[in-house]
């Protein structure tokens, strides 16, 4: 088994050095084969490893010491268990059909790019299996880090456009804010416990050694890491802008991997936040208000990835509302269905865009329905699957969060209504904008309309498949399911917690939930299947359009006063103050020595005068001095 885990890990970092040295020698197809093969060898080692833990249970292998001084040792240990394997299943499962999906989107690459692309992707699953693998929380910050840098990367892949770079270094910068916080939360427990390795950390015994203080402060920090990673209020603005790379990115970075990064690493570190009532609090407030304010600017946007984007954070939001409330089983299970929905519904905007030679307004497009049959049935199923509909897998996920905080606090409740009533409002306002009426585009783009190719279209079926089914695993007794899930977690979250609502009550609370999306999902369908939307008109549009400009704020209150204060340093500190005395130091010395030179003139009479002059100060200094005054008043006396 040791082999089996190492191989998991190694194949998408065989395929990263493959494709990254030899990206001037390997033709494309043979790129394409590599770097989608080593992911596809992942997947089914992830497989063995799943299937052993089911028959075994957990394994952690040592491989060797990371860090190892005499009172302190980091181990490089890998852990298979409930947790990390479906993690290992959901990142190798879904990234093998997006890397597929690449192979044909990407094809117009020249061979040395098409190659760099694939070098990145394949190094991004790496880090991101290191993170879910890792035994403790310095292999999983490695991890976290390196999904960082390959999402800058890869967000900045068409590096010659300066608006991809700047939404590069913003996403690159706002997480490495969040990763302050998780390496502050490593120091503290270091400092407190004098570990961080997960067997050591979440136990009961370390409780008892941490005080309240320090079990918020530690839990505290490790959120301000999440909300980074995984796009919460205030950090979230990055992940929209993150549509600069491309689609396929977009669907590994929003579906499968590094967003949902701060969902596993609480859900790990579950015994610590539980033990926190105020962490608790403030996720779920966090996550409420995320996924209400991603939902109201996704309604008025036209870019058909922004608005998968802002939908992306709205979930996300749901994540940790359920994370907050203490479902944590709840938000794993949104987790791997979203993983399916969210990247077949990107795939899917990646197809349209495809067709529509790279047009991604969605104002622009309308009667593609008959152009595009495979990606209009599929991506029908993934809005389908996010608004929350039954029998479709996002019903069951959003559900279970949704009770869960309705027997927290009835008022999380109301506003998760709220925003999944504006989930498939959104949604199905861009299915209908896109592929319902008639076409309005242009003639030339109506022209080539057409299909996408089997690599990209083989995905979305599968993809389509998974949203549609993926909810059995979690099926509530309620509805005669077992939930497989809660009790494939319970190891890693404990029990599940007794109900604490009757059944008539859980039955009106999804009648009610269903109903409401189902309504608005038919209010935006009669909306919009004829016309689209023209210009924001109203103050309340234009303000919603414009991302409540939060943008601007931040630039305006963050951005450029930083910018002036590093101007401040620059010009002033650095060219005045510092610059100014190394250099005045030097001119010093310089007119110093001018001046002096001038006394070297070659009259014998001023040196006798400065020789005299010199004496007579060494007499004065010598008779002025108390030591040799008392030396001479000594010798006066013993004469």
């Amino acid at each position: 088994m040791k082999i089996i885990i190492a191989f998991i890990v190694l194949w998408p970092l065989a395929g990263f050095l493959f494709n990254g040295l030899g990206r001037n020698i390997w033709s494309k197809k043979t790129v394409a084969y590599k770097a989608t093969g080593y992911i596809v060898a992942s997947f089914i080692f992830s497989i063995l490893a799943f299937l052993n833990v089911q028959t075994n249970g957990a394994i952690t292998v040592h491989y060797f010491d990371f860090i190892n001084t005499a009172n302190f040792k980091i181990p490089f240990d890998l852990k298979v268990d409930a947790l990390s394997s479906l993690f290992l299943l959901v990142i190798t499962g879904v990234g093998s059909l997006i890397h597929l999906y690449s192979t044909a989107y990407m094809k117009e690459e020249e061979a040395p790019h098409y190659a760099r692309y694939f070098a990145y992707l394949n190094l991004f699953v790496f880090s991101m299996l290191l993170l879910v693998l890792g035994d403790n929380f310095v292999i999983m910050f490695i991890g976290w880090e390196g999904v960082g840098l390959c999402s800058y990367l890869l967000i900045g892949y068409w590096f010659t456009n300066n608006t991809f770079n700047y939404a590069a270094k913003k996403a690159f910068i706002m997480n490495r804010i969040g990763d302050l916080g998780f390496l502050l939360a490593i120091f503290w427990m270091i400092a407190k416990l004098g570990t961080i390795s997960y067997s050591e950390v979440l136990t009961a015994e370390s409780l008892a050694k941490l005080s309240t203080t320090d079990i918020t402060a530690i839990t505290m920090l490790l959120f301000v890491g999440a909300m980074g990673k995984s796009a919460q209020i205030p950090l979230f603005t990055w992940l929209p802008d993150a549509m600069a790379g491309p689609t396929p990115v977009s669907a590994l970075i929003h579906a499968a991997t590094m967003v949902t990064a701060g969902i596993y690493m609480i859900t790990r570190a579950n015994i610590l936040f539980s033990a926190s009532e105020f962490t608790g609090h403030v996720i779920a407030i966090v996550g409420i208000s995320t996924a209400l304010l991603a939902a109201t600017i996704a309604i008025k946007q036209n870019d058909i990835k922004k608005v998968l984007a802002y939908s992306t954070v709205s979930q996300l939001g749901y994540m940790f509302l359920g994370l907050g409330v203490g479902a944590y089983s709840g938000a794993v299970f949104h987790v791997i269905t979203h993983a399916f929905f969210k990247a077949l519904l990107f795939l899917g905007a990646g197809s349209v865009i495809h067709a529509m030679h790279h047009e991604q307004d969605i104002r622009k497009m309308g009667g593609l329905k008959s152009k595009l049959p495979i990606t209009h049935i599929t991506f029908l199923i993934g809005c389908i699957a996010i608004a929350g509909v039954p029998p479709f897998s996002g019903f069951f996920s959003k559900d279970e969060i949704l009770a869960a905080a309705f027997a927290k606090n009835p008022i999380y409740w109301v506003l998760g209504v709220i925003g999944a009533a504006m989930t498939a409002f959104y949604m199905f306002r861009l299915y209908a904008t896109t592929f319902l009426g008639q076409f309005r585009g242009t003639h030339d783009q109506e022209h080539h309309l057409h299909e996408s190719p089997f690599a990209m279209t083989l995905p979305l079926i599968l993809l389509a498949v998974a949203s549609a089914i993926a909810g059995a695993i979690g099926v509530p007794e309620l509805m005669g399911g077992h939930h497989w899930l809660s009790h494939q977690l319970v190891s890693i979250v404990g029990e599940p917690h007794e109900a604490t609502l009757s059944h008539q009550t859980e039955w009106m609370l999804m009648g009610i939930s269903v109903t409401i999306a189902v309504i608005a999902l038919t209010i935006a369908i009669t909306i919009y299947k004829k016309k689209a939307d023209g210009e924001p008109q109203t103050v309340l549009g234009k303000f919603l359009y414009n991302k409540w400009h939060i943008d601007e704020l931040y630039n305006n209150a963050i951005v450029e006063p930083l910018n002036k204060f590093a101007g401040f340093l620059k010009e002033v500190i650095e060219k005045s103050v510092i610059d100014g005395a190394v250099n005045g130091t030097g001119k010093l010395v310089q007119y110093s020595a001018r001046k002096m030179r001038l006394v070297q003139s070659g009259q014998v009479g001023y040196y006798i005068l400065f020789m005299v002059l010199g004496i007579v100060l060494m007499l004065v200094l010598w008779f002025n001095d108390i030591s040799i005054l008392r030396f001479l008043i000594q010798l006066t006396n013993k004469s």
